[in-house]
């Protein structure tokens, strides 16, 4: 990211260095507390200081300019933006089975623009989009910036990579169709060459899948689908280009296979292993479980029309992939927040919060995975994750303390993108009353 003369001032001198800025653009958010995304433990009382998109002070001691506009929101909880890093903005579970053949590349990216608010006004003001058809997310992503549309903002990977009739593949029409999905790419060569096109066509980041899945036909999510050496071809490739790499890995072989050739982040990690969590620890390879979804799954799967061995394979599976999270936990793995979202539908992220919690995070680990954590996975840790001086003013609030219920996050009442509030539904604390003079 480019710094500008007056951002470099900022962080080598602090924010006295900086030019008066227009009162316009000044705000001042005052709150009970604030959850940094860096501490430990929450600061009480709380003052962020914005000026333009940037945040300049942050603390309990921060002194309020004059100029600036006052957003005071009592006693609630600030936290920076919180970050999906493992998100299907395109996709609606409604899709994900034999309805999904009749849907077009611009419905889907329909479908991305509304479920992009719905993520923004969730508290969600970065995801990483791992998988869409036809680089629909990386239109996305750009309408997004454009300011056409309300979004949070977009880390995407276009069409994921995979083998022939593997998870990444679509396997719901017959032979005499000759289908194959646009990122099938079999060989170490042909998946190196898949890389660039993909990157060639705005991929910010390259998405594989090592192993079966959940919500494909004909597959089993332990089986290993891309080879090491293909695996060892293609993360080579993204690495030169500089993209990092995502592997879906349900599959125990599959992930330890992935850490091995050098992926950056394994997604699902359900029949992660003893010997795959010590390889993660050792090589920092982030694991991203979505930990939440296997209740909609086996709750509405059924009705919203998934395949039936989907279901299925999802019953075989939910409990393990919850126990072998909380053996990563305890094992200090790096982890980051990750949901699948589009497997459920959009605006419920933070509903998977409270599983971290219930399967071995504290709180505050929980939201470390979806700030500081999830900014560092994204190469974003100079902009988004935390809130301090230089950052971007990425700032929620929910109405109480989530280190007390974490299940207040699934209600958040105030969303700032880049110094711009999206919403804000926290009520205004009463006017101090003023002391009534005693009759003399």
């Amino acid at each position: 990211m480019k710094r500008s003369p007056a951002l470099l001032a900022l962080l080598f001198f602090g924010a006295a260095a900086l030019p008066a800025a227009d009162a316009a653009t000044r705000v001042a958010i005052r709150a009970g507390r604030l959850i940094d995304g860096k501490g430990d433990r929450p600061i009480s009382p709380a003052i962020v200081l914005i000026e333009g998109d940037r945040i300049v002070a942050a603390g309990a001691a921060v002194t309020i300019p004059p100029d600036a506009r006052v957003i005071d929101l009592g006693q609630a909880t600030l936290l920076p933006g919180l970050i999906d890093m493992h998100d299907h903005l395109t996709a609606v579970p409604e899709n994900l089975g034999y309805k999904g053949l009749g849907l077009s590349i611009p419905r889907e990216a329909l479908y991305g623009a509304a479920n992009a608010r719905k993520t923004l006004e969730a508290g969600f003001t970065s995801v990483r989009n791992v998988g869409a058809s036809g680089f629909s997310d990386v239109a996305l992503r750009d309408a997004i910036a454009a300011g056409d549309i309300p979004g949070p903002r977009m880390l995407v990977s276009g069409p994921p990579l995979g083998i022939t009739g593997g998870h990444c593949d679509n396997n719901l029409l017959p032979s005499e169709f000759h289908f194959r999905e646009g990122g099938v790419a079999d060989g170490p060569w042909e998946a190196r060459a898949k890389v660039r096109e993909v990157v060639k066509y705005g991929a910010d980041l390259i998405k594989i899948c090592a192993s079966g899945g959940v919500l494909s036909k004909g597959d089993q999510p332990g089986t290993p689908q891309y080879s090491p050496e293909e695996m060892k071809a293609l993360i080579e490739e993204a690495h030169r280009l500089g993209r990092r790499v995502a592997a879906h890995a349900h599959g125990t072989q599959s992930i330890k296979e992935a850490i091995v050739a050098g992926v950056d982040s394994i997604e699902h990690a359900s029949l992660i292993d003893e010997e795959g969590i010590r390889l993660a620890r050792e090589r920092g390879t982030f694991l991203v479980m979505d930990i939440y979804n296997d209740d909609y799954i086996l709750e509405q799967g059924e009705k919203v029309g998934m395949l039936p061995e989907s279901i299925e394979k999802e019953k075989a599976l939910g409990k393990l992939q919850r126990e072998n999270f909380q053996r990563a936990v305890r094992a200090g793995v790096r982890m980051a927040f990750g949901t699948d979202g589009g497997v459920y539908p959009h605006g419920q992220n933070a509903k998977q919060f409270a599983y971290m919690v219930q399967y071995g995070m504290t709180p505050m680990q929980a939201i470390q995975a979806a700030t500081s954590n999830a900014a560092e996975l994204a190469g974003w840790k100079d902009r988004v994750g935390t809130i301090e001086v230089g950052k971007l003013a990425d700032v929620i609030a929910v109405a109480s303390d989530p280190l007390a219920d974490i299940r207040a996050l699934e209600n958040v009442g105030f969303v700032m993108k880049g110094g711009a509030v999206v919403k804000n539904e926290i009520p205004a604390p009463p006017p101090e009353a003023t002391p009534r003079k005693r009759p003399s």
